[in-house]
């Protein structure tokens, strides 16, 4: 099991936290559960990208190879949500990339809203997993398009420890995300008990983030304009790189140790 916390320190304040499970797969070698098993996790091309490759691998390929990435042809985890029930929602999916010997090659975060648009965002993290992106989606109606993310994202290894902080340009920090949780191999037993422990875990989501957007939005705080144009599958990155005023980890929701990992055993796990 994980918990996932999200603080939001302005206009207002207000967080909420939740626990759920994710999927920690090899994309080359994506579980196969008995029959019976199946509705209760199965993973779909058509949940990721643009919806059109034939596998979750084709898929990532051809999305490096359009923006100039040709070496990451070795193994490549893939943390997300798995359809429950033939319905899946995906806030953040994440594919730790590496080449042909291991090394790390990069990290793709694929971020979906509730308005069914979908984006990618390529990412280079440095040793310690931390990386910088400006934001070019809208996901929450109560903020704007801008500034960016920081994001640590070492690669999870027995435990899971994520964090992702939207920074704006004048140096504010309005909110932070964490996911935290530790490694337990996928067998169906272990999979009935996540199920009946949180049954349709992925329209939990889905609905969780509706209800507390209500409850914002009953708080008084103003919604923005969504983008007219919104793409609906992989849209093209800004090419400047955002450098405006430095954005720090706030220590007051982030240990700031460097954490450290072990890979993955080769089995697919839950989180």
């Amino acid at each position: 099991m994980s918990e996932v916390v999200h603080t939001r320190v302005r206009p207002i304040r207000y967080g909420f936290h939740h626990r759920t499970y994710f999927w920690l797969v090899d994309l080359d070698a994506l579980p196969t559960l008995p029959r019976l098993l199946r509705p209760l996790a199965r993973f779909d091309p058509r949940d990721h990208f643009e919806g059109t490759a034939p596998t979750l691998r084709a898929a990532l390929d051809g999305y490096l190879v359009s923006h100039g990435v040709r070496n990451a042809e070795g193994r490549v985890l893939m943390l997300g949500h798995a359809r429950v029930f033939g319905y899946v929602f995906n806030p953040l999916t994440l594919y730790w990339c590496h080449d042909r010997a291991g090394n790390p090659v990069c990290v793709v975060a694929e971020v979906h809203n509730t308005y069914g648009g979908r984006h990618l965002y390529l990412l280079r993290p440095d040793t310690h997993g931390d990386a910088r992106v400006a934001k070019d989606f809208p996901v929450s109606p109560f903020f704007a398009v801008e500034g960016g993310y920081r994001m640590r994202l070492p690669l999870p290894g027995d435990r899971l420890d994520l964090t992702v902080q939207l920074c704006h340009d004048d140096g504010s920090r309005p909110l932070t995300a964490t996911v935290r949780g530790r490694y337990r191999p996928a067998t169906p037993r272990t999979l009935l008990a996540a199920a009946l422990h949180r049954p349709w875990s992925t329209a939990a989501v889905s609905l969780g983030i509706r209800l507390h957007g209500i409850r914002l939005y009953l708080k008084g705080l103003p919604v923005h304009p969504r983008p007219g144009a919104e793409p609906k599958s992989r849209s093209e990155p800004r090419p400047r790189p955002w450098r405006r005023r430095r954005c720090t980890w706030s220590t007051a929701s982030l240990d700031t140790t460097p954490s450290t990992h072990s890979t993955p055993s080769t089995r697919e796990g839950s989180l």
